[in-house]
């Protein structure tokens, strides 16, 4: 009564049956349906610098729009829920799609140390978890490791952050991947140089498939 559950976009007071998002903001989402069409929208931000199996992302993002305010709110205001609800989501459209069915194993972008000891959680965790048991696929957050801390990065243009992210990320162990299927997942994808610096590192692992789901993609 006194503290009613709030929609995470519009601040409004959610009523019965509703869930983190209201109704309301639910329609307004602005959804790529980029997996349901095989766009290659995805693919194209890094073509020529990372070969993707598949790619999608859930939604259109853009400055000052509603999932500019979903995704503050999960990073920065402690809402991990947020990440929950959009790794279900769009793990039950991935299921549906044929060309997600062998996914092996859903791995998300890791955070530096000291910055999910500050955080407190990877805010792409749940939503990687959500659509691993979509997929009945393994998750696995041990295997990319983080190795530099880097300052925020909305500012900086695509080489720095290129340069940036290219020797940022290594790989535990590799054996077990040998292989496989792999789902990288990551809350926005911009310029696509934290993928690339990624998927550098794990397509070191022999005979795998790298695919790319993320909650948004930058217009």
């Amino acid at each position: 009564m006194f503290f009613p559950e709030v929609c995470e976009a519009c601040n409004n007071a959610l009523i019965d049956n509703e869930l983190i998002i209201c109704t309301n903001c639910r329609h307004q989402l602005p959804v790529t349906n980029f997996h349901f069409e095989n766009s290659e929208a995805v693919n194209k931000i890094v073509y020529g610098r990372v070969k993707l199996k598949n790619a999608t992302a859930l939604l259109h993002f853009s400055k000052k729009g509603i999932v500019q305010q979903l995704l503050h709110n999960l990073k920065y205001r402690g809402h991990e829920q947020i990440s929950a609800f959009f790794g279900k989501w769009l793990g039950v459209e991935l299921s549906k799609i044929k060309a997600y069915e062998d996914v092996d194993v859903v791995i998300p972008v890791p955070l530096y140390k000291t910055k999910l000891r500050k955080r407190g959680y990877n805010q792409v965790a749940k939503f990687g978890k959500e659509i691993a048991k979509a997929l009945s696929a393994e998750y696995n957050d041990t295997v990319l490791v983080k190795t530099k801390a880097t300052k925020t990065q909305v500012f900086k243009g695509r080489l720095t952050r290129w340069n940036d992210d290219g020797a940022l990320f290594s790989i535990s162990e590799t054996e077990s991947l040998k292989g496989k299927h792999i789902l990288l997942v990551d809350d926005i994808i911009t310029t696509g140089a934290t993928i690339e610096a990624c998927a550098s590192v794990l397509l070191k692992i022999d005979n795998i498939k790298l695919s790319l789901a993320t909650m948004a993609i930058a217009d």
